[in-house]
């Protein structure tokens, strides 16, 4: 006799039960490299070295083109979004500090523990970060926090669709390209297509092994450049 389709159903729902336990909220705890080590961002530890970073002489012009904040008309205002940024867990946002300076910023977001997700995002380096290991290494700490230490099944980075250095920065660091989310958001009066992207804790193993071999120090010359790219080695990896 043939089961009734309740039956089949309830058989089906059954194998794909995950016996899944929710992911730990993130705590502010430093996240310690070899290059780069991440504190919870302190207003009063961070505020002026990350300023420079940011605004100072010679920062990136296009710094702030797709961020929801800034550019800031003076050290007021950036002190304002840094203490601001320092009082809420989701974002949990961390001063990345590199050659023993802040450079920049990163934190995770969207932050959703009973299904296991969680985000990368408000990152904006300043030019002494930008192109380096310590970049790089930064969020490999927050990608291995997230999976090995804390239990998140899916990780993503959401950028506008428009801005091509995250795009970029996301395929390179071995997200992977999920569609675009069409009048997503209102940024500064403009509207926003995201980019979403996303890495899953089964591909983790693989993007762990990749970042680890480019961070070795045998991966660069003496005057400290790469021997092998990142995009490369996830490449062989796969």
């Amino acid at each position: 006799m043939w089961p009734l389709a309740g039956e089949r159903g309830r058989g089906t729902s059954e194998r794909m039960k995950l016996n899944w336990k929710p992911a730990r909220m993130p705590e502010r705890r430093v996240l310690e490299g070899q290059s780069a080590r991440l504190e919870p961002v302190d207003p009063a530890r961070h505020a002026a070295d990350l300023f420079v970073a940011a605004q100072g002489l010679g920062a990136d012009p296009h710094l702030w083109d797709y961020l929801s904040v800034g550019p800031f008309a003076d050290r007021t205002g950036f002190d304002q979004y840094l203490h601001a940024a320092a009082k809420t867990d989701d974002p949990l946002v961390f001063a990345i500090i590199a050659d023993g300076k802040p450079r920049g910023v990163a934190g995770y977001m969207r932050i959703t523990p009973a299904h296991g997700v969680i985000e990368i995002g408000g990152i904006w380096f300043g030019v002494g970060l930008q192109r380096s290991p310590a970049a790089t290494e930064a969020i490999f700490l927050m990608a291995r926090h997230a999976f090995d230490d804390l239990g998140y099944r899916r990780l993503e980075w959401k950028c506008n669709a428009e801005n091509a250095r995250s795009r970029r920065a996301a395929e390179r660091f071995g997200f992977s390209f999920e569609g675009i989310f069409r009048q997503h958001m209102v940024v500064k009066d403009r509207n926003r297509d995201s980019a979403w992207y996303a890495m899953l804790d089964g591909e983790w193993p693989s993007r762990r092994a990749a970042f680890a071999r480019w961070l070795d120090a045998a991966n660069f010359d003496a005057r400290g450049a790469q021997r092998e790219s990142l995009t490369d080695i996830h490449r062989k990896i796969r």
